[in-house]
């Protein structure tokens, strides 16, 4: 019997069961002293099925619960990942031109729902994040995206570098949004197959994934107030986008 509580399971043999039984997990937490069970048999689990996890304190995982832990505990993903050579290619046999956003360091759980939500009304293909570092796909996100996530595919992977490169390779021009850049959005041909790198509030795109884009772009500001919040930028690359290929259309 698995041992839940809210979004996480926790427990030796409770979370080897769940992995056994396919159950999704966004990422283990496991104590930075764990026990020889852990490391013998749930350790190698975790590496074959590819699950993120970190080394945390004792005293984080008593904060989360004060239940018997046993110096492991794991979130539940409330989507199951997609794998992005599928995602890409689905598009490409169906005709479209695939459209993906790559959400770089972007944590907040609100910021990443409403990225969703604008991601799936307005169309475009699905969203990349990395395996750290990145919001929880938890019931707030679900919440905020109005639904949205459980109709778009979400592909997390260990390297957003070799996305990039993937997607590059699979003929999508990489664009990078960040106020580094010097060219305004509507100066650069976003026409065709393409990823839209979009970095977080506080430290934006990381410099590696800076220098894979093909282009920067930046957003112009004329007010006082000099960025938007993610969301808000990400829905208006978009927006950007389909006006520009409405007219290629035209």
């Amino acid at each position: 019997m698995l041992k839940k509580n809210d979004d996480f399971i926790f427990g030796i043999r409770a979370l080897m069961e769940a992995i056994n039984a396919g159950k999704e997990l966004d990422r283990v937490l496991l104590s930075k002293k764990p026990d020889s069970i852990i490391m013998q048999e749930l350790f190698p689990l975790i590496r074959e099925h590819q699950i993120p996890f970190q080394y945390v304190p004792l005293e984080k995982l008593n904060r989360i619960t004060r239940k018997n832990h046993q110096g492991v505990i794991a979130y539940i993903s409330e989507i199951s990942y997609s794998p992005l050579e599928e995602v890409v290619t689905s598009a490409f046999e169906k005709g479209e031109d695939p459209r993906i956003i790559i959400l770089d360091q972007v944590n907040d759980v609100r910021n990443f729902g409403a990225i969703a939500r604008s991601v799936e009304a307005l169309g475009f293909t699905g969203i990349v994040i990395p395996e750290k570092g990145a919001a929880r796909v938890n019931a707030d996100a679900v919440k905020t995206s109005a639904g949205a996530l459980m109709n778009i595919p979400v592909c997390r992977l260990r390297s957003l570098e070799a996305a990039v490169d993937y997607l590059r390779q699979s003929g999508l021009k990489i664009v990078a949004v960040t106020e580094k850049a010097a060219t305004p959005v509507y100066h650069e041909n976003l026409v065709g197959p393409i990823a839209l790198i979009m970095g977080g509030e506080e430290s934006g795109i990381s410099d590696q994934l800076l220098k894979k884009a093909d282009n920067l772009v930046l957003i112009p500001m004329k007010g006082k107030t000099q960025s938007l919040n993610v969301s808000v930028a990400t829905s208006v690359i978009m927006y950007e986008v389909l006006r520009q290929q409405s007219e290629t259309l035209t």
